[in-house]
């Protein structure tokens, strides 16, 4: 039985390198390819991939966002973090979100193929450029701002919705991408703003980058 692999990168040669390098290996198999995290969630219900390939900055519904609703909705895939970023933020969210590996892009294709087959038998992995950031994590109390972060407050959809107003997104958009009414979007926006004791969009763009959200 084959590993079934869906590849989710807003850039088209990369996903185009790393669907050839996984074909030559017989107990692997690209099911998919996603350029957003939306697609990645539809082509997620298409295809029923084992194991979903993320990448971190990706337009509309990123990677973090994908990964929440991702989990909720088909817990069984395995998601492994496929990025160019080692930032410790991102590290720490990602694990909290549930991902089952993180891999950098500087890896090479033996690691990731060993990752892959490594969580889809169950297991983790973490790229040995990252593994020294989680043990010191725990060692110190594990990311022991997380304790105090008002984002750690936010539900999953009020994630997805901080995310997407940063980048600009308008409530008609952010409810388009995803799928939901305008009302619940101005809902979701206004709970998260609440939360946060953000007042302004110009407040709330500079939390985003201050957490790392967004660029």
């Amino acid at each position: 039985m084959k590993i079934k692999v869906l590849i989710a990168d807003d850039h088209t040669l990369f996903r185009e390198g790393i669907k050839a390098l996984l074909s030559a290996y017989e107990d692997i198999e690209v099911v998919g390819e996603a350029a957003d995290g939306r697609q990645a969630i539809e082509k997620v219900k298409e295809r029923s991939p084992d194991v979903v390939l993320m990448d971190i900055a990706m337009p509309g519904l990123g990677g973090l966002e994908a990964t929440l609703e991702l989990r909720s909705l088909y817990p069984k895939v395995k998601i492994l973090i496929l990025t160019q970023y080692d930032n410790r933020e991102y590290l720490y969210r990602f694990l909290k979100a549930g991902v089952a590996g993180y891999v950098l892009k500087q890896a090479a294709g033996t690691e990731l193929v060993a990752a892959i087959r490594s969580v889809h038998r169950g297991g983790t992995f973490l790229h040995p450029g990252v593994a020294p950031a989680v043990v010191e994590g725990y060692l110190g109390g594990i990311a022991p701002r997380e304790q105090e972060d008002l984002y750690e407050t936010l539900t999953d959809r009020e994630k997805q919705v901080l995310k997407l107003v940063a980048e600009g997104k308008t409530n008609k958009e952010v409810a388009e991408i995803l799928d939901i009414s305008v009302k619940t979007a101005m809902g979701h926006r206004a709970n998260l703003m609440d939360k946060l004791g953000i007042h302004n969009r110009a407040e709330l763009i500079k939390f985003a980058i201050q957490r790392g959200i967004v660029q």
